[in-house]
């Protein structure tokens, strides 16, 4: 039986809609008898299907930042121009998750390894047989909405005319994997995780309050924390402000990821650990690289403490006609929610100059 949880809610996240790709083989051998992926769409899709950009989601999060932050009339991802469609990747909460199915099969601990391939293949199906697209104007997304961007430039090169991945990479770095081993471990160390089994997300609260706590140390930069640039930030929670550094660790990350379904971080962050795109081409990440045609701007955030510009360049040297567009925040890697005007003026500018390149 599903489990209810408010924050994959509409009225959380913003509309969206459930639509079925239908049975979903997966490529670790698992199948999704019914694979429902939770897409937000915005703006018209055009006769000539040609002004389509797409975006898929990063760790935790779903389509609500994207719309919240980054789209609007006269942005770079203007609706008024181009049909936007966000896909929330599998087993993020909206998605088929493993609290969302009534599938025993592939209910909550029972739910199979998903693959950043697995994320693509099934967008392309769902473009493919929802609407008839088969090429896009842009692939942009942040994080692991990066990694999904690298796989669709790659495994999909013909159809994908433009590629922004930002603070992301297009091959898991050792240090990655570790890291999310920790918030991995967070979670599962907590008794009431129970094996995956756990009647509440609320069972796991230990668990999911040590995992807010290494993405308050990781996520955001000791400049963020000494310089008090989190006194700027607006409360999640009316009534629930912050006065000190910890009140705002106690009510912005506890309070965010203590909201959320422990199996969900958990699927996202076994296929985080393994993004690769050299998969498709017997571990040779250049040669994996060099099958990209799209017109490429590499996104790295300057302070970011889990894709740092130093593993992203030397991605961007081995992508034919890649350039670097660096973004700066204070807050690093969480730098993505767009607290600074300056940051969001940055990916705007740069978005607006690749949508412009011909291709």
């Amino acid at each position: 039986m599903p489990l209810d949880n408010p924050f994959y809610s509409a009225e959380q996240q913003g509309p969206y809609e459930l639509i079925s790709i239908g049975r979903f083989e997966l490529e670790e051998g698992g199948v999704i008898p019914d694979l429902e992926l939770a897409v937000a769409t915005y703006g018209e899709l055009n006769e000539a299907k040609d002004n389509v950009i797409l975006i898929p989601t990063w760790f935790s999060g779903t389509h609500a930042t994207w719309w919240q932050v980054y789209l609007g009339e006269g942005r770079a991802l203007d609706p008024t121009k181009y049909f936007i469609v966000v896909i929330n990747q599998i087993g993020n909460g909206l998605s088929t998750s493993p609290h969302t199915t009534d599938d025993p099969e592939i209910a909550m601990a029972n739910f199979p390894h998903v693959r950043i391939g697995d994320d693509v293949r099934a967008q392309e199906a769902l473009l493919r047989q929802e609407w008839g697209i088969e090429r896009l104007a842009l692939v942009v997304g942040g994080s692991m909405g990066a990694q999904q961007t690298w796989e669709w430039a790659v495994r999909f090169p013909e159809k994908v005319l433009r590629a922004a991945p930002i603070a992301g990479t297009a091959q898991a770095t050792p240090h990655d994997f570790l890291f999310v081993r920790t918030l991995m471990d967070a979670l599962t160390s907590d008794p009431g995780w129970a094996g995956g089994n756990y009647a509440a997300h609320t069972d796991v609260a230990d668990g999911l309050r040590r995992h807010a706590d290494i993405w308050a140390i990781m996520g955001l930069t000791t400049d963020f924390w000494k310089s008090g640039f989190w006194k700027t930030i607006p409360p999640v929670v009316e009534g629930l402000g912050w006065e000190t550094f910890e009140e705002f660790q106690q009510n912005f990350t506890r309070l965010l990821f203590g909201l959320m379904d422990p199996n969900a971080l958990l699927t996202m962050a076994w296929k985080w650990q393994r993004g690769d795109v050299a998969r498709l081409a017997d571990g040779d990440l250049k040669a994996a690289l060099s099958r990209v045609t799209a017109k490429v701007f590499v996104m790295p955030i300057e302070q970011d403490m889990f894709f740092p510009p130093q593993d992203c360049e030397p991605e961007a040297a081995l992508t034919p006609g890649a350039e670097v567009r660096m973004l700066h925040s204070i807050a690093g890697h969480f730098g993505l929610f767009g607290f600074e005007q300056s940051y969001l003026d940055e990916v705007d500018s740069a978005l607006k100059e690749l949508l412009a390149s011909p291709v």
